[in-house]
């Protein structure tokens, strides 16, 4: 069982890694904005692999509460990106 959480820690840090690279190197802010939405997802993803390694439950509410945020703050993002391109 150890294999496969470092087989899941492992692809999420390779995601996480790809995800920066588009976050510093993104053409557009559409680009970033969702770069960042996804890095906070394996963030949380990453929190959730090791809460599942260490049976403790105490976090869950705040991955919960994390990734809606994250949710939310793309969605402003891309209303705000939306009316700045209108003419």
């Amino acid at each position: 069982m150890i294999f496969v959480y470092a087989v899941c820690l492992a692809g999420l840090a390779l995601a996480g890694a790809m995800v920066a690279v588009r976050l510093l190197q993104g053409p557009r802010a559409s680009d970033r904005v969702v770069a960042l939405d996804t890095l906070l997802l394996v963030a949380v993803g990453l929190v959730a692999v090791q809460v599942a390694r260490s049976d403790e439950e105490g976090y869950v509410g705040i991955l919960v509460v994390v990734s809606l945020l994250a949710f939310a703050g793309t969605v402003t993002a891309a209303r705000f990106l939306e009316r700045r391109e209108e003419p």
